[in-house]
């Protein structure tokens, strides 16, 4: 098997377009398996590796987005949420829990080709004249293997997104970056209202009071930069 070709497993309950997607990913020159229920995707998840998950809001048993919510307490695992609800408030939802990319139904599958690759190819920003962590006082992320620890050495599961975030700012700390542009850095399904929400997210996991934050700050009417501290 290629190491190099990806595997994707697509959780939706709708037979149809769960075969659809199957097909087309793997014309598309993806591994895809498929799941018509988180139930049975976990038990895929025991299985396999996967690279990005592909996952329906909307289905029985269990929402997508409370799969979604279990999922982040032990994954950081790219998942692109599918549904047919196109209301802002349901894209905010699925970003909050900790989705990569949202996609309301119906959807040209040539789009949701692209989305994928855009998140795939997510590489480390270079290295340049910057230590390889970031310190926040009570834990610390490494630039090289993107992981944020606790002063104890635990690790704090944090999403792709989150960590492409700590990467862009990280290696211009001090830095500010409109939320246009990392937006822009970030790729597609990011706008300038998702980024205040990973931000959000983010700061819950780095900052000891939210309120008051002291290395993710907000720069009024500029945007956002990064500072750590030195130990």
């Amino acid at each position: 098997m290629d190491s190099e070709i990806k595997h994707i497993l697509v959780v939706d309950d709708d037979t149809r377009l769960r075969s659809l997607l199957q097909r087309f990913l793997r014309e598309s020159g993806f591994y895809v398996s498929a799941a018509k229920k988180a139930a049975e995707a976990r038990l895929l998840m025991e299985q396999y590796k996967f690279d990005l998950l592909i996952v329906d809001i909307m289905m029985p048993e269990e929402s997508g987005l409370e799969f979604l919510e279990k999922l982040r307490k032990e994954s950081n695992v790219p998942v692109i949420m599918l549904t047919a609800m196109g209301e802002t408030e349901d894209r905010i939802s699925g970003l909050e829990i900790g989705a990569d990319d949202y996609l309301p139904k119906p959807f040209e599958p040539k789009e949701l080709v692209l989305r994928i690759k855009s998140i795939l190819r997510r590489a480390p920003v270079e290295k340049q004249d910057v230590c390889d962590f970031l310190n926040f006082g009570g834990c610390s992320y490494n630039l090289q293997t993107k992981e944020l620890l606790t002063k104890h050495g635990e690790i704090i599961h944090i999403t792709p997104v989150e960590q492409a975030l700590l990467n862009i700012l990280g290696v211009k700390s001090g830095q500010v970056f409109s939320r246009e542009k990392l937006a822009e850095l970030l790729g597609a399904g990011q706008s300038p209202r998702s980024i205040d929400v990973q931000i959000t997210r983010l700061r819950k996991k780095i900052e000891p009071d939210t309120k008051n934050p002291r290395y993710l700050q907000t720069v009024r009417g500029k945007g956002y930069m990064l500072l750590s501290v030195k130990e």
